[in-house]
């Protein structure tokens, strides 16, 4: 087959497949695992949540004054203390908040931040100032500073079927796996096997070798994953959603004893301009029935306490509702943080002070890289200025 045609090929399969004789000289290198089985799944909020309306501050007059018509009356919610309450979508969350293993963080950002969801989610992803552009995602980093040696993807998997920029580092990257039988299958085709035949004078090259070096890493890794997830299947009593579908699979990845140390789930919609109540309301079910199934399954198996939940959105909403019943762009957000084994549990810190705005927006009191920060150095192990590229003090939840 022919170059040109090779490449044209591949880019229509969506880069997956390989050859069996191709395998040997990859799969012969030791595998450096990353060091112990601590799991950290980060769950994504695509198009900018509602902080306001997720952890509610119904214990603020100006709440209720600066949302006439979306404000969440105190009856529904779900009192957390005496000043904030959870949406009343989130009743599945009520019993995981009860038995201390979720942390809320309010007034999470970062300085000067920037309202699109893209330049922001790129922020978000590669741990950036508003000013830098990286082209490596902060996971992405962590594989390359800790994992050199490990030559296939499945340290961080994203249950999708794109990668994120989060999981991309310079030289290691995870890969994107939403069903791992399908992924195996498309790596088998009789076609690809012909197309590698000619790998070995290309392999040294430099885009094309390192097209077939990912194909060689994929193709291997949908064996290993196929082949080591089939072993547990899942016993948890999950909603029938996209996102529910997601963290059963992580659920099913981490109960067969993958080695994998990162998950990466989403859950998109949030962009509410108009008509927010019930659309922010149907995905909070979603997000928090799909979040307890998932917990409540850790705990079954005896994985809780070994694994960490973190949920963000690349921002929140302004603080005043547009006229359109929904809420624009906007700065700082909440976090949350789940785990068996969380020092801090319940809420972590001050509520968001609505009465002290920056041009009617909230102010950021804690910098998102010091959560990273946090995971990075009491969770995976490592220095968090080895991977954010500057020290950044870490918070107390774990």
């Amino acid at each position: 087959m022919k170059r040109r045609d090779f490449l044209k090929s591949t880019t229509l399969a969506s880069g997956v497949f390989l050859i069996p004789s191709f395998l040997k000289p990859f799969e012969s290198l030791a595998l450096d695992e990353l060091s112990g089985y601590k799991n950290l799944v980060i769950v994504q909020l695509s198009g900018g949540n509602d902080g306001l309306n997720t952890v509610v501050p119904y214990g603020m007059d100006v709440y209720y004054q600066k949302r006439r018509s979306i404000a969440l009356p105190q009856s529904e919610l779900i009192r957390l203390d005496d000043l904030q309450g959870l949406n009343p979508n989130m009743g599945a969350l009520r019993e995981i908040y009860d038995q201390g293993w979720m942390t809320v963080v309010n007034s999470v950002g970062y300085p000067n931040p920037d309202r699109s969801h893209f330049r922001s989610m790129d922020i978000w992803q590669t741990a950036s100032n508003s000013d830098e552009y990286l082209t490596t995602g902060w996971i992405g980093r962590y594989l390359d500073s800790n994992c050199q040696s490990c030559k296939d993807p499945y340290a961080a998997i994203e249950v999708d079927d794109t990668l994120s920029l989060a999981l991309k580092g310079k030289s290691s990257k995870g890969i994107a796996v939403k069903d791992p039988a399908k992924l195996y299958n498309n790596t088998r085709e009789p076609f690809f096997r012909e197309v590698i035949e000619n790998h070995d004078k290309h392999l040294n090259e430099d885009n094309l070798g390192y097209l077939y070096k990912t194909m060689i890493e994929t193709y291997s890794s949908a064996g290993y994953i196929q082949k080591t997830s089939k072993t547990y299947e899942s016993k948890g009593d999950y909603p029938q959603t996209g996102f529910a579908n997601q963290l059963k699979t992580v659920s099913r990845f981490i109960n067969s004893g993958l080695k994998t140390r990162v998950y990466y789930v989403s859950l998109s919609g949030f962009d509410t301009h108009t008509g927010q109540k019930d659309q922010q309301g149907r995905l909070l079910k979603q997000y928090s029935e799909g979040m307890a199934a998932f917990l409540n399954e850790l705990k079954s198996t005896g994985k809780l306490n070994d694994t960490l939940v973190l949920t963000f959105s690349e921002f929140g909403r302004r603080v005043e509702q547009n006229a359109s019943n929904g809420t624009d762009h906007g700065t700082a957000n909440n976090v949350f943080v789940f785990s068996g084994k969380l020092k801090k549990p319940g809420i972590y810190n001050d509520a968001p002070d609505l009465n002290n705005l920056d041009n009617g927006d909230l102010k950021y009191k804690i910098d998102f890289r010091q959560v990273y920060a946090t995971v990075l150095d009491k969770w995976l192990d490592v220095n968090n200025s080895n991977i954010l590229n500057r020290q950044f003090s870490g918070l107390d939840f774990i």
